[in-house]
Parts: structure tokens; C-alpha cells; sequence
């Protein structure tokens, strides 16, 4: 396959680095060589590359997009709460064979795989927050002070009690 040189220059620059790179870290490491480009048309060669097959590209919680040769079979677990990344040690989808009937004249180029949830630090975290804040209302429910008088409960809207999650 004939790639012009300023794809050929991305693709090498992506297969030099360990992990993946935004389209920004690759304009900050071309634009020191010999013929620098643009973020624009590295951006736009990033996206024939992703066409041809020999680039994925994953999006982060934040937004941002992240980019590797599409050789590098790498799927991930992303918290959707501080955005830590930790990239699985096998592809569990691979070797999966879709029939032409499934495919229906879909060519595949590349596959991404990614979970989203809360990674062990956020857990804790969240878990904290919610024992602090129970713990807050039982040392005022429990505390020695004398009672001060209740709002009558006609001063309050009534809340309908949940019937579970809102989806």
C-alpha cells in the first residue's frame, strides 16, 4: 500500500511510541523534525489512516481521542470518573468470526474493545463520601444537645418515595 510520506512519517512516529498518542502529542513531536505539519493535517492524515485500516482510535471519558497502530491489539478498562486508563492483558473478542450474513457487505478493518466504570481508588472514594455523610447524620441524630423544636411537616413539599433508579 502507497502512503503519502506525511502518512507514512505519522504512522512510524505512532509505531515508535509505547502507547497510544493524541492527535496534539503528535503534532508536538513532529513539529520539532525536519518538515513539521500542521495539527490539522495531522488530524486529517490520522483519519485516511483510520480509513485504510492502519490506525484505531479510542475516546476518553473526557473526550479526548487517542491513537495507535491498529496492529496493536489493545483494549481497555477506563474509569469514567478520574479517567484512568489500564489496558487488558488479552483481547477477549479475538478470534470472533462474523459471517457474511451478520456483516452484510461491512468490510472490518480493526476492532476496539472498552469497558467503562470506576476504577479501586474511586470506589474507595465514593464509599468514603457516602460512609462520611451517614455518619454526619447519626453523630447529629445521636448527639447529646437538647432537641431543638421540628418544622411542622406540613411546612415541607411532600416527596413521593422512589421506586428505584432513573434510567
Amino acid at each position: 500500500m502507497l502512503l503519502a510520506a506525511k502518512q507514512e512519517k505519522l504512522l512510524k512516529e505512532l509505531k515508535r511510541s509505547k502507547g497510544e498518542l493524541s492527535g496534539q502529542d503528535l503534532h508536538a513531536r513532529l513539529r520539532q523534525g525536519k518538515s513539521p505539519m500542521g495539527l490539522a493535517t495531522v488530524y486529517r492524515h490520522l483519519r485516511q489512516l483510520q480509513q485504510l485500516g492502519l490506525v484505531r482510535c479510542r475516546h476518553l471519558p473526557s473526550g479526548e481521542a487517542l491513537y495507535a497502530p491498529a496492529e496493536r491489539d489493545e483494549h481497555h478498562l477506563t474509569c469514567v470518573d478520574c479517567g484512568s486508563t489500564t489496558t487488558l492483558a488479552i483481547c477477549p473478542v479475538h478470534g470472533v468470526q462474523l459471517s457474511s450474513a451478520q456483516l452484510g457487505g461491512f468490510k472490518p478493518l480493526f476492532h476496539t474493545l472498552e469497558f467503562f466504570g470506576l476504577c479501586g481508588d474511586c470506589q474507595e472514594r465514593q464509599q468514603g463520601s457516602q460512609d462520611a455523610s451517614a455518619g454526619e447524620v447519626a453523630a447529629v441524630a445521636h448527639s447529646n444537645e437538647p432537641s431543638k423544636p421540628r418544622a411542622n411537616c406540613s411546612d415541607h413539599h411532600a416527596v413521593a418515595p422512589s421506586t428505584g433508579p432513573n434510567i
